[in-house]
């Protein structure tokens, strides 16, 4: 697992928790906050925003990995995401993940009220996973 300071993981918490009071969840009621760590040193949220038409809804950790992404970086190097129970992300947010991180990088769990965190790393969520090196590039 990549090296996360102390500093850097209640960075990522507190970033992730802002976030999730932004959370547009009126039909899930399942808010959710974000926060990555870029190759840049810079962290970036993002929050979950659902709409009426279910598909087109976005998840925390995809709004927060596209605006790293958006800023320039190619990279990320640890997540954080806040739920009211802990709730790891979906399978589409961890393929997300996949193409932009290692598969040792940090994914930490947490709850709103600080009751609860866990940390796993990127392959521990997403084992035997597809990413860009699996790609034949020529």
């Amino acid at each position: 697992m990549e090296t996360l300071t102390s500093e850097y993981r209640e960075i990522l918490i507190a970033t992730a928790r802002h976030y999730l009071k932004n959370s547009y969840s009126p039909y899930s009621n399942y808010p959710v906050g974000a926060a990555v760590l870029a190759e840049d040193g810079l962290v970036y949220g993002g929050t979950n925003i659902e709409n009426s038409a279910y598909p087109s809804g976005l998840c925390a950790e995809r709004v927060a990995i596209t605006k790293a992404i958006s800023e320039g970086n190619r990279k990320i190097l640890a997540v954080a995401v806040v739920t009211r129970n802990g709730g790891a992300p979906c399978g589409a947010c961890r393929q997300v993940m996949r193409e932009f991180a290692n598969l040792d990088m940090p994914v930490i769990l947490t709850t709103i009220d600080d009751g609860f965190e866990e940390e796993f790393t990127l392959g521990d969520l997403l084992p035997r996973s597809f990413g860009p090196d699996d790609l034949d590039r020529k």
